[in-house]
């Protein structure tokens, strides 16, 4: 007997769905404020100097989260139903702490200007942007995906999974090369 049985209602199908696009939008909306609130505040100068490792443990997050992607789609693509499941919810849970990382590192460091000269300029501010918008995409998409697999529906899973899988390992990798262009070049 399920929960909502228990409880004497049984709960539809579509009160359900909106209640997860509700969820999901909310959720969504938060993280893009939070950033947006981190990045355009002052950083705090008294604890700048404790996180200068942070933006390399984004870009291995970042990494992270790539390298379990391609290895979650291999996965299904084999039909390892578990082995996926693993791998993408490794993946959700590198980009959610790279996600916390990022924040933590904004909040105290702020913004780091580009100083590259030349043709790299408008190759990083391409890659730069492209990354900032697709991330903000990215997050309502993989939560609509995981969630589509939980509810067991997943003619829309695979639906939205075949979106969701090159946009977020967009936004991994290019995390990646923004960040070794703002840090190594």
């Amino acid at each position: 007997m399920s929960l909502d049985t228990a409880c004497g209602f049984v709960q539809s199908g579509r009160v359900r769905e909106r209640v997860a696009v509700v969820v999901i939008g909310g959720l969504s909306l938060a993280v893009v404020l939070a950033v947006a609130f981190v990045i355009a505040r002052q950083p705090s100068t008294v604890r700048q100097a404790a996180v200068p490792y942070l933006p390399t443990v984004n870009a291995t997050l970042n990494g992270t989260s790539a390298v379990l992607l391609v290895a979650g789609f291999a996965c299904i693509r084999r039909r390892n139903v578990a082995a996926h499941r693993a791998c993408m919810l490794a993946a959700f849970v590198a980009s959610s702490l790279f996600l916390v990382s990022y924040l933590v590192y904004h909040a105290s460091a702020g913004s780091v200007r580009f100083t590259g000269t030349g043709w790299i300029r408008p190759v990083y501010f391409a890659l730069l942007i492209s990354h900032i918008v697709l991330s903000a995409v990215v997050l309502p998409l993989a939560l609509t995906t995981i969630y589509r697999a939980w509810s067991v529906d997943f003619v829309r899973h695979r639906a939205i999974a075949r979106w969701t899988l090159p946009v977020w390992l967009y936004v991994s990798v290019t995390g990646v090369l923004v960040y070794w262009m703002l840090y190594r070049l």
